[in-house]
């Protein structure tokens, strides 16, 4: 399947900022403002690495409408989501997006369905890769028991797992959720009932609308590049993001980073219920100077992630 995303102007990427809370706690954060405003104007902003996904989800196929396929919309839950970025993301222009299934397992009661999207730029250049995986309750079972169908297009080792290492964490950055939260990422494309209607959320079996999967990422993103990349959203190279539990708009996410070469592997907790709603790991392009320091001599640094500020400890 292919489209064409059209990102209008600054708006699209600003308002994705928002969403993900770039400025909630300060306005003038010299660290988030750029996602939001540039003195040279507006198509000089930088662009969360995250947005990638954004870009994705209008071009993902309607599996509702494979023949033969019955399965509840209101019981789909978004399982992962890998994202590679190639290179940086504009702030405007027409995004040029191919869609295709990479994967269908069947599980039984549920099946495990993975769509790929390739994303270029007007000029052809490949902008970046992302991978959803949504595990669909109820939709499995169309295989036999014996031999349950799997298929998949790219190697099952591509994306490693996620093993949270039991040191203390390099950084940890608590961040705070807007009740509303749901209600202002919606605005960026997603659409989905789960995160806005009361009744809806509560068939799914939940208390009231949830947070976005995609809007929870984008928070943990968020603080590793203030924390890890001082705040350079281009070290970003991919993502990998497994969704645990959800998360309510409203609530505390307290985000543990630790530093793995130039792997961030990270997991996020919901303060309040002291539960684990996001893992994953960030791959970069490069560290900065002190953190190769770091890494070379394993020299004990301090990271202020209210500053964005890395030091040697002691200085």
């Amino acid at each position: 399947m292919r489209s064409c995303i059209v990102i209008n102007g600054f708006r699209d990427a600003a308002i994705y900022a928002l969403g993900v809370g770039a400025c909630a706690r300060d306005a003038l954060d010299e660290n988030e403002l750029k996602y939001l405003y540039h003195k040279d104007g507006q198509q000089f902003i930088q662009v969360l690495p995250t947005f990638a996904a954004l870009v994705s989800l209008e071009s993902i196929p309607n599996i509702s409408t494979i023949p033969g396929w019955q399965y509840d919309t209101r019981l789909l839950l978004h399982g992962q989501q890998y994202i590679e970025i190639y290179k940086p993301f504009p702030s405007s222009g027409c995004i040029k997006n191919k869609s295709s299934v990479s994967g269908l397992h069947d599980k039984g009661k549920a099946a495990i369905l993975e769509v790929e999207t390739l994303s270029y730029d007007e000029s052809g250049e490949l902008l970046c890769m992302n991978r959803a995986t949504t595990y669909l309750r109820g939709a499995g079972g169309f295989s036999t028991s014996s031999h349950p169908f799997s298929y998949s297009k790219h190697p099952t080792n591509q994306v490693s797992a996620v093993k949270i290492p039991k040191s203390q964490p390099f950084a940890v950055f608590e961040d705070c959720t807007h009740p509303s939260q749901g209600l202002l990422y919606r605005l960026s494309g997603d659409y989905n009932p789960l995160h806005s209607d009361p009744l809806f959320a509560e068939v799914a079996g939940f208390s009231r609308p949830i947070l976005h999967g995609l809007c929870t990422l984008g928070f943990a993103v968020r603080a590793i590049i203030r924390c890890i990349c001082r705040g350079d959203p281009n070290m970003v190279k991919s993502i990998l993001g497994r969704f645990l539990l959800h998360v309510y708009p409203g609530e505390t996410l307290i985000t543990e980073m630790w530093l793995e070469g130039s792997r961030v592997v990270y997991q996020v907790q919901v303060k309040e219920r002291k539960r684990t709603v996001l893992s994953g790991y960030v791959d970069l392009n490069r560290l900065t100077s002190l953190l190769l320091q770091n890494t070379a001599q394993d020299l004990p640094i301090k990271v202020d992630c209210s500053s964005g500020k890395v030091t040697l400890a002691g200085k």
